[in-house]
């Protein structure tokens, strides 16, 4: 016998039928559809580059060893202030402090710079290679402060007074130091240097190394240039562009190396660029042939990631 549906079972069966027409499950209505994909967060722009200076002298000396020992009284009573502000007017979003020389291996003034502002900071340090106990003390900085992200060496035509070569025993106890703690080997060299430096490379593959100021171009030789370019074999190895102002004078934009700059990025490329002084405009003008996309990563996406700094 067939049976007949009353009105009331056929209109219940309808309504299923609509509702899993929807996409939805009678288990709370839940929605199946796919949900659209997150827009990505824009990329942070970070500035490598600014030296705190403090007119404290008697709270933040300049060490006995200084190569140059700059006027302290024309610093702003609030250097830390001062800079933030300068951040906030470009549109920098952190800024990673690189510890000064004339402070020598005394990193007070950093320490406390990074104790005032945790969230939007981090720092480098700076060590004498020709000190035995230079390991040890890179090692007691980072464990007390781990927003020391970088340790700097210094070798150019005129500041030989750190090192005398990258095959020294001290600079490579230093550079092993640095790599065993994770942090990137800041270089702030002469193209003079970088022969040296990719002998260093085979022996610590692994080293994140950071070449300061497009490697001082104005105190190398072209022939010198060439050994900088061949550091790209080195994944590891990145190119700041920063301090266009040693050997241009047109600012803000430097336009007149641009054939210059636009060279070097296209050897390292973009992933492998960071941005690092003046103003982040820098970036559009040398880079106006590339995609938005690149262009923020070197003003900070790049150093986002190198840093993993979420």
């Amino acid at each position: 016998m067939k049976l007949k549906s009353s009105p009331e079972t056929s209109t219940r069966r309808e309504a299923l039928r609509k509702i899993a027409g929807l996409g939805l499950t009678t288990a709370g209505l839940r929605w199946e559809t796919n949900p659209s994909p997150a827009t990505p967060a824009p990329e942070p722009v970070i500035e490598w580059n600014a030296h705190i200076f403090s007119p404290d002298v008697a709270r933040y000396p300049v060490h006995p060893k200084a190569v140059y020992k700059p006027d302290m009284s024309k610093h702003p009573a609030d250097p830390l202030g001062a800079y933030l502000k300068r951040l906030d007017t470009e549109g920098i979003d952190r800024a990673v402090i690189v510890h000064p020389e004339p402070y020598g291996d005394d990193h007070r003034l950093v320490l406390d710079c990074l104790q005032r502002e945790p969230k939007r900071l981090k720092g480098t340090s700076l060590f004498y290679p020709k000190d035995p106990d230079a390991p040890r003390k890179l090692a007691d900085l980072v464990r007390r402060e781990p927003r020391i992200v970088s340790t700097r060496f210094h070798a150019h035509r005129g500041k030989e007074s750190y090192l005398d070569t990258f095959a020294d025993a001290g600079v490579r106890a230093l550079w092993k130091a640095a790599v065993d703690l994770g942090l990137v080997v800041e270089l702030h060299i002469g193209p003079n240097y970088a022969a040296q430096v990719s002998e260093v490379m085979k022996v610590f593959p692994n080293t994140l190394v950071l070449i300061d100021h497009l490697a001082e171009p104005h105190m190398g030789t072209p022939v010198e240039f060439a050994d900088v370019l061949e550091l790209t074999r080195y994944p590891n190895v990145y190119m700041k562009l920063s301090g266009i102002g040693h050997f241009a004078k047109d600012e803000p934009y430097f336009e007149s190396a641009l054939p210059f700059t636009k060279r070097v990025i296209r050897e390292f490329g973009p992933d492998r660029v960071v941005w690092g002084s003046g103003t982040p405009g820098i970036v559009d003008k040398h880079m106006a042939d590339y995609t938005p996309a690149d262009r923020a990563k070197v003003k900070g996406g790049n150093l986002r990631k190198l840093l993993n700094w979420t």
